[in-house]
């Protein structure tokens, strides 16, 4: 990206509760030349370290006020960041009304969930709901057209990188700007929970919130209702905070006690683990144990948003870099799991990654005490090597049992694949074929992944038709990668291979991924129409691999 594409930076606005890194990146923009506007206690800091600061009130016209309730909210603070640039009349009326705009908004919020964790008292936990700051981060975050905002200390790094390189690109300000909507969506939501459990009245140790004379019939009861010492003896080893929304209870069980795998893991810091990160955190071990080399897999919402091998005598550092590669939007609150122990190398890539868990069979000295600096990272260690027998989903009245897929049928052998399309692939191609059928099964159908040197580069996911999944596939690898080295990787698809988890059932998916330029596809093929797709590869001189054997992730 050429400097004439990014906007210059001139004006930042800086108010943070969390000082960590902020007299640092403060510097860094004042000797850029950067003016800095700052609140009361941001602001006392950057002056005892010898910067210059124009305080909001200086801006304002107005001191703080309420107890510093009423500070930023204010049309020359918010005009300077809602302003859209690009427009005419939005710089006239700045000018008329002499409002200077802002380039870069850094703010981190009030420490509400800390406040309640640590037992704060209902008037102390009221004074912790920001205000002020989400406003200004969802107003800079919805112009990221006209600036950047950050809003945590692993942000500072991009910051100070894009001030050395003369400002945000767009794709950096609509990077941070999803992450700035995910932050504010997560506090708010932090807030709900806890003025729900105010209205509910506090839960008893062990009850679930519910007391034995509310429950209707005692043959009602679930094993959601017993106590701790009855749950116990069912191997149940916590309640969970809720389930996958706030209304609904859960508990964690350990149903193997001689291998108690991730429902075991030992939890070497961080928050308490909650129902959605166990589910996340699940689906990211099966990804990254898919590999024989060193993997890292990256999950959000129970899919890989970026699988990635590294060497056998490579830094798993080196996976972890190309699996974030794949889709960095994604990437921030994930969960990242490794099947390799976590170096120091790849702990420095981890900590400027807002993320939720790391897990791995182990850490380097140095790799644990760093991620531990990260106070919310719950980070855990997994007893054991990756294994599962059998899985079991409960159904209305009933339960199904089913073997675990794994990557064990003749058809998961690329020697045992057959060649119905194009040229044998080279060595090289073959390899990224087979990466992209160990990782595809993954993700969850209708599935179609696209990789290059042992990476994700494209996943479509979910979808209920396997063209839309193609068009995803395609559209992600083209729009929001990265090289392992931060610079933005466009046109993705072109020279890369795909692995379709399941039959193409027409032809018309496949021409997508042609047309996006993908060079050799495995499929397992049984389609009535399997000869339109191979004709569709031939034509375009296309290679395409038949395996036999299909692995959907319902």
């Amino acid at each position: 990206m050429s400097t004439a594409e990014r906007l210059p930076l001139t004006r930042a606005l800086l108010s943070v509760f969390d000082k960590t890194g902020i007299v640092d990146l403060a510097r860094t923009l004042a000797d850029g030349g950067v003016e800095i506007v700052s609140t009361g206690s941001t602001g006392s800091t950057l002056r005892e370290a010898g910067i210059a600061v124009t305080d909001v009130e200086t801006v304002t016209g107005f001191p703080e006020m309420l107890d510093g309730r009423v500070k930023t909210l204010h049309p020359r603070i918010h005009g300077g960041i809602l302003a859209d640039q690009r427009l005419a009349a939005h710089q006239e009326q700045l000018k008329a009304h002499q409002i200077s705009p802002f380039d870069l908004v850094v703010v981190n919020l009030y420490p509400f969930t800390e406040t309640v964790a640590a037992g704060g008292s209902f008037d102390e936990i009221i004074e912790k709901i920001d205000v002020g700051g989400p406003t200004m981060v969802r107003a800079a975050a919805k112009n990221f057209a006209s600036l950047a905002v950050v809003v945590d200390p692993e942000g500072y790094q991009i910051a100070a990188e894009a001030a050395a390189a003369g400002g945000f690109t767009l794709a950096e300000r609509q990077q941070l700007a999803t992450i700035a909507f995910t932050r504010t969506a997560e506090y708010d939501e932090a807030i709900s929970d806890w003025m729900l459990e105010q209205l509910d009245g506090p839960a008893e140790a062990g009850s679930a919130g519910l007391e034995q004379d509310e429950l209707e019939d005692d043959a009602d009861l679930s094993i959601l209702d017993l106590s701790d010492a009855d749950a116990a003896e069912l191997g149940i080893t916590a309640t969970l905070r809720y389930g996958e929304n706030p209304h609904q209870r859960a508990r964690l069980a350990v149903t193997d006690e001689r291998a108690p795998g991730l429902a075991g893991a030992e939890q070497l810091g961080g928050k308490e683990m909650s129902y959605n990160n166990y589910v996340d955190a699940d689906a990211a071990v099966r990804a990254a144990h898919d590999h024989w080399l060193p993997a890292v897999a990256v999950v959000k919402h129970n899919n890989p948003c970026g699988i990635a091998v590294a060497g056998q005598d490579e830094d798993i550092a080196h996976a972890h870099a190309r699996a974030h590669g794949t889709d960095p939007v994604s990437a921030y609150g994930g969960v990242i799991a490794s099947n390799r122990p976590v170096t120091l190398a790849m702990a420095q890539q981890v900590g400027p990654v807002f993320t939720e868990v790391i897990l791995a069979p182990d850490y380097e000295d140095e790799a644990l005490a760093l991620l531990r600096t990260k106070k919310n990272l719950r980070i855990l260690r997994l007893p054991g090597q990756y294994s599962r027998g059998v899985e079991m989903r409960e159904i209305w009245g009933g339960m199904l049992i089913q073997d675990s897929d794994t990557i064990a049928a003749d058809g998961d052998d690329p020697v045992q694949w057959t060649l119905a399309a194009g040229e044998a692939a080279d060595d090289a191609t073959l390899a990224d074929l087979a990466f992209a059928w160990r990782s595809v099964r993954a993700v969850k159908s209708n599935a179609i992944l696209l990789a290059r040197d042992s990476a994700a580069v494209g996943l479509g996911m979910g979808q209920v038709n396997r063209l839309d999944s193609c068009r995803l596939a395609v559209a992600r690898a083209n729009t929001l990668g990265t090289h392992a080295e931060g610079e933005q990787a466009p046109e993705r698809a072109r020279g890369a291979v795909a692995a379709s988890d399941a039959f193409f059932p027409f032809a018309d998916g496949a021409q997508i991924l042609i047309d996006a330029g993908v060079r050799a596809i495995v499929q397992p093929g049984g389609s009535i129409r399997d000869e339109e797709v191979l004709e569709a590869c031939r034509a375009a001189g296309v290679t395409m691999y038949l395996t036999g054997t299909r692995h959907f992730a319902h």
